[in-house]
């Protein structure tokens, strides 16, 4: 029988989990703030119970989590926790402790055990040890290599077992992080780490002499210096740092993505994908969801003929700090670290969310700062099509009023007619587009923000391809240090707000520059005969040399 691969997803709060499964997971992660490794988690135990009969009424999974290392403290609270939890009977339990699955094991044998990445599981006998135990379930380290999952799936094939594919990575060992106890007494096994890898520090060089300044190092001086790290908050407190041959250890990792490799994580049958970030948006939760559900349908449907490029355009769509594939091929580069500026950032935003579909018009509550020009994408959770518009004011839905801007955080709820889509047939428009649907924007950059993802685009390329274009390397680098140095705050879309340069030339129905002028004629025949809401590919706009963005 065929092992078919689930695809996880996290669930911060209620609404993510939703729109988590709305957008294609099989099963997702979730858990209280005081046992579950994320104090930020927005779940009660009646939200727990919400989420998980939801998720079952889909005809998905929910996995709780009780993957923290317990101290005394937590253990009166298990009997209380496993009291809901069996009345709320989720599709499995993930433990770290080994204490606590013993605990689980022996009050609640009917729920199936899964063990936690927390407990740095990295070979096939560590796997064969927790089987023996009574796990359901294993959860990889992030440190396994591919060729060491292959052993471990070929030495280990009646038990389940589950592999990060996609979200941030941890400077220490799987989450073993003792930088977040020491910076701000926050302990990172206790679902309190303070991120302290991803902190800006500044570079300080102490003379003898004690006084603390900013000097140019070079062979001539540099044996009259040490070096110290000073962090944004902390002004004045300095931490030593070592350097040898290799330069210093930055801390900053890039974040995990597998979407070039999952072929292979198909291939071999690991039985669970699992995405990280239940403290990320529900913009991710839904459009990380909606690219490895896709990947992996297509997968399945022709694998021979399996590509990621038109996934990984989606995954570029969510904010990220760049994308390497990190352990996959057994040990870590330069290419897997964020040396030069360690932002979050992407292209695209969140817009907005459908929050109800009436007779005329989609009802949606803003997310972020709505302006005259914004190219609008709505992101559908049961089609592949999206549909794209161009908006030049904003209909506050419980007034009326037009309005040039609406402000991100107001909550305030706008409504967009049908009419604004009369090239769009307007039965699927309130099937393809129901309430949850996110919509997203362009967002302006920084010139210093366009070349640091231009910079990652060609780390991920050449860890994908095994390649070392050194040249081109050095010289998206060099760009943005240049950029940095240059500290401009100009930003800047990547489509011209107005006019014909500003169509993208895909043929959506918001650009109505693209349905009149002249030189998108032959563009226009084509999609006439395609399916009302189909648009031309890039490759297809290419060919008929239409104007593109940069």
């Amino acid at each position: 029988m065929e092992r078919r691969s689930e695809l996880l997803m996290p669930a911060g709060n209620l609404r993510k989990l939703k729109m988590a499964v709305l957008y294609g997971a099989d099963a997702v992660y979730l858990g209280t703030p005081d046992l579950s490794l994320r104090t930020k988690s927005e779940f009660s135990l009646e939200d727990v119970i919400e989420g998980v009969n939801f998720c079952h009424a889909h005809g998905r999974r929910a996995y709780l989590t009780l993957n923290l290392f317990s101290h005394n403290k937590d253990i009166p609270k298990f009997e209380e926790y496993l009291t809901t939890v069996r009345k709320v009977n989720p599709d499995g339990l993930i433990i770290s402790d080994p204490g606590v699955f013993q605990y689980v094991r022996e009050r609640a044998p009917e729920i199936p055990l899964h063990v936690s990445t927390q407990a740095n599981i990295a070979s096939w006998l560590t796997v064969k040890f927790w089987q023996g135990q009574g796990a359901d379930l294993v959860v990889l380290a992030r440190e396994v290599s591919f060729p060491e999952l292959e052993e471990i799936r070929a030495e280990c094939p009646d038990v389940k077992l589950e592999a990060f594919v996609h979200g941030a990575m941890c400077m220490t060992y799987s989450g073993r992080c003792l930088l977040s106890n020491f910076m701000a007494e926050r302990g990172a096994n206790q679902g309190n780490c303070a991120n302290s890898c991803r902190w800006n520090y500044k570079f300080h060089m102490r003379m003898k002499d004690g006084t603390v300044q900013e000097l140019i190092v070079d062979e001539t001086n540099q044996h009259m210096f040490e070096f110290l790290l000073e962090e944004g908050v902390r002004p004045g407190e300095f931490l030593p740092i070592q350097e040898d041959e290799r330069g210093s250890y930055i801390l900053n990792s890039k974040d995990l993505c597998l979407m070039p490799k999952l072929d292979d994580y198909l291939r071999i049958g690991v039985d669970s994908l699992k995405v990280e970030g239940r403290g990320k948006s529900e913009y991710y939760a839904a459009v990380v969801a909606r690219a490895y559900r896709m990947a992996i349908d297509d997968y399945y449907a022709d694998p021979e003929n399996w590509d990621a490029s038109d996934y990984m355009e989606e995954l570029e769509t969510v904010g990220n700090r760049g994308y390497t594939l990190a352990f996959h091929k057994g040990r870590l580069t330069n290419l897997a670290h964020g040396y030069e500026q360690t932002q979050t950032i992407a292209h695209w935003e969140y817009a907005g969310v459908v929050t109800e579909v009436t007779e005329d018009a989609f009802l949606v509550e803003a997310k972020n700062k709505l302006e005259p020009g914004d190219v609008i994408e709505m992101v559908s959770p049961v089609a592949r099509n999206t549909v794209l518009f161009r908006a030049y004011d904003y209909e506050v839905a419980a007034t009326g009023e037009r309005k040039d801007v609406i402000h991100g955080g107001t909550k305030t709820v706008i409504r967009l007619p049908f009419a604004m889509f009369e090239l769009e047939d307007l039965d699927d428009l309130r099937s393809n587009f129901p309430p949850f649907t996110v919509l997203r924007k362009e967002r302006a950059l920084t010139e210093e923000q366009w070349n640091r993802l231009k910079l990652d685009k060609t780390a991920l390329a050449m860890e994908v391809k095994d390649t070392a274009n050194e040249t081109a390397y050095r010289r998206r680098r060099d760009a943005l240090v240049q950029a940095i140095e240059a500290d401009t705050s100009t930003r800047r879309h990547k489509t011209n707000r107005k006019g014909t340069e500003g169509c993208c030339g895909k043929g959506c129905n918001g650009c109505l520059i693209f349905w009149q002028d002249d030189i998108y004629a032959k563009a226009r025949e084509i999609l006439l005969e395609r399916k009302q809401g189909a648009m031309l590919t890039k490759a297809e706009a290419a060919e008929l040399k239409l104007p593109a963005a940069e």
